[in-house]
């Protein structure tokens, strides 16, 4: 997928039920429109990041890491390092951070949208994410692994994960993952 495809993806999704990611949409439309070079790292004020939820294969729990140097938990996810496929990004970021192999794609298009901020840190200045989230289904015998990026993995049911202090668009990926629970209950 191209900067091209990925506009067109992002036009084509129905976010009728998803208010408040519509000026969202708007504005990685707009990033995409006007930079360049918005799938490099070094693009400030904002690039384009991919992440992703891992769910295990149950639908039952999700994989968090405790990041280490933002020290919150938070899902698997990273810069596109110039990378237009951003569904690629996710599935690599994920692997890298969470040693699972064989994870699967629950869908190609986004779960999720966001924007966040990030700090200052070091000689990065504070800039935005532009963030495409999408889910991936862990293997049954997944085994996850502890990166350098990560002080501890562990798996949360979305009770557990609701208790945490999460930020609000890690709250709204969850409630969009508890209501498809619910349906798949049914």
């Amino acid at each position: 997928m191209d900067r091209t495809e990925l506009r067109a993806q992002l036009l084509a999704l129905d976010l009728t039920d998803r208010a408040d990611e519509q000026p969202i949409r708007a504005k990685m439309i707009e990033l995409l429109d006007q930079s360049a070079d918005c799938f490099s790292r070094t693009a400030f004020p904002a690039h384009f990041t991919g992440s992703a939820l891992i769910v295990n294969a149950e639908g039952s729990r999700a994989l968090l890491h405790h990041h280490r140097k933002l020290d919150r938990w938070l899902q698997f996810g990273g810069h596109c390092d110039g990378d237009e496929n951003i569904l690629r990004v996710a599935q690599r970021e994920a692997l890298e951070e969470s040693g699972i192999a064989g994870l699967i794609v629950a869908s190609a298009r986004p779960f999720d949208l966001d924007i966040h901020e990030i700090p200052e840190h070091k000689a990065e200045p504070q800039h935005w994410h532009y963030d495409l989230r999408y889910v991936l289904i862990a293997p049954d015998d997944a085994v996850h692994t502890t990166s350098a990026e990560s002080k501890e993995l562990r798996w949360f049911t979305a009770d557990e994960m609701e208790q945490l202090s999460l930020d609000a668009g890690l709250h709204r990926m969850i409630a969009k993952w508890r209501r498809l629970q619910t349906r798949r209950r049914r």
